[in-house]
């Protein structure tokens, strides 16, 4: 027997609470360039050094594979996007799909996620800065990088926008520049080097030097690499033309994440040993750059890292600060961080930096204790968030189709099978966390994390239903 089933929610964002719009002072060029810039981050640069050494030369397979996932999660948020532009992004789309209690946990799983980070950020640029000028404290660096953000973001929103601009160009001048130096060096025109062949690739121990061991903690690592990406479809909220932005931004990634990731990696471990030391003590740019023997290659990265540091910073405050926004104005938090003046939410961005600035302190007081938990607690929320996105779009699409097929501008490909894929990645890597010692506990945190903040939002759905009703 069938039965009626309840109206589905609307497919436009709910009007804020205690405030104006945001507003859309991001021009295209701001959205490309942080479409671009947010595929190039630390965690590239620096942490890629870790699966180098565990997984060899078939760390490009590993980076192929979960860029592969990545495409499709982008191509999935893309879909909904530029369907519903929103400040809260898939916190948005996991409310209309799933419920009020799947929007909750997916957007402070996601908050909680960029001010950990923007802590860990802060901690890294301090770091570099103290071995550039000796003796002075890392606090004060971190004070001076943190005040700079929060003012940044308490402005309008095209000073963030600029920020990012000049951060992504000068990012993608260093990729650029490397992978160029790197392929003269492979085919052997560079002068004073010499073509390595495939000496590095297949003779130093194989192409999967630690067997397929190597190889899922080389996966896990790069997985870890691609976080960053979703803040192009929060900040297309704010955008001259949010469709025709997130539409342009998404259709490029394939060739980005090829290009700066699966490229980068094979020139890596083509030009030197996967099992060099200098891989991970130095990190593996700086390593090919000083085999080469660019002049002060190290120090070239350090800068280079750094501005992918205060890049990262600068875009976890601001996706932040809008992830809140989006989810207090929809009555999933604290209601005074709703209150918008000039187009900006300043509460919510100072909430964050706060909080983000509190997490640094937390680091120096209980580095083994609270901190270790923080860094636990959001090591698989990517994982989470991509699971919710999957979700999201499975059961929107055919709503959309049902409803507004002419707001489909980006379209999933392979639907509904390549979803399904997906969704089965997702829970494969979350599997393969738990077989690894190391991120083990990750899992469990996080999932202790998704756990109650699902049960949270869950009865504050209930209660508020209640009283409404």
């Amino acid at each position: 027997m069938s039965r009626t089933l309840p109206s589905p929610p609307p497919l436009t964002e709910d009007p804020p609470r205690g405030g104006s719009p945001l507003s859309n002072g991001l021009k295209q060029r701001h959205l490309s360039m942080i479409a671009l810039g947010g595929v190039i981050g630390a965690g590239l640069f620096v942490g890629s050094g870790a699966g180098i050494a565990a997984a060899g030369p078939s760390i490009v397979l590993a980076y192929a594979a979960s860029g592969l996932l990545v495409m499709f999660v982008m191509r999935m948020l893309g879909e909904m996007s530029a369907a519903n532009p929103a400040s809260g992004s898939f916190s948005v789309h996991a409310d209309r799909a799933i419920g009020p209690w799947a929007g909750f946990t997916a957007g402070w799983m996601f908050w909680t996620l960029l001010v950990v980070g923007v802590a860990i950020e802060a901690i890294g640029a301090a770091h570099i800065m103290q071995g550039w000028f000796p003796g002075t404290p890392s606090w004060l660096w971190v004070l001076a990088f943190m005040a700079l953000f929060c003012a940044t973001n308490l402005g309008a929103v095209s000073h963030f926008g600029e920020f990012e601009f000049w951060f992504a160009a000068l990012k993608i001048g260093a990729i650029a520049l490397f992978l160029t130096l790197g392929a003269l060096a492979i085919l052997g025109v560079l002068p004073g080097s010499d073509s390595p062949g495939t000496a590095h690739l297949l003779h130093d121990g194989g192409f999967l030097p630690n067997g397929m061991d190597g190889l899922l903690v080389g996966l896990l690592a790069s997985l870890a690499a691609y976080g960053g990406l979703e803040t192009v479809t929060i900040a297309a909220a704010e955008s001259e033309d949010p469709v025709r932005g997130v539409a342009k931004a998404v259709r490029t990634t394939m060739w980005r994440i090829g290009i700066v990731y699966v490229g980068s990696m094979l020139v890596i471990v083509a030009l030197i040993p996967w099992d060099d030391k200098a891989v991970t003590d130095s990190g593996p740019y700086a390593a090919v750059l000083d085999r080469l023997g660019v002049p002060a290659g190290g120090q070239i990265m350090n800068v280079v890292v750094l501005i992918a540091l205060l890049s990262a910073m600068n875009a976890n405050i601001y996706g932040s600060s809008r992830m809140a926004y989006s989810l207090v104005s929809r009555g999933q938090g604290p209601k005074f961080l709703a209150k918008v003046s000039g187009g900006v939410p300043r509460r919510a961005v100072l909430a964050s930096s706060a909080f983000g600035f509190f997490a640094v302190l937390l680091s120096y007081w209980y580095p083994t204790t609270v901190f270790a938990w923080l860094l636990n607690m959001v090591g698989g929320v990517v994982l989470v968030v991509w699971g919710f996105i999957a979700a999201s779009q499975l059961l929107l699409r055919r709503r959309l189709e049902r409803e507004a097929p002419e707001q489909l501008v980006v379209r999933m490909w392979g639907f509904p099978y390549l979803t399904w894929v997906t969704l089965a990645g997702v829970a494969g890597a979350l599997v393969l966390m738990t077989l690894d010692t190391d991120t083990r506990v990750q899992v469990y945190f996080t999932g202790g994390l998704a756990l109650a903040l699902a049960v949270i939002g869950y009865v504050r759905g209930r209660t508020a239903a209640a009283t409404t009703g």
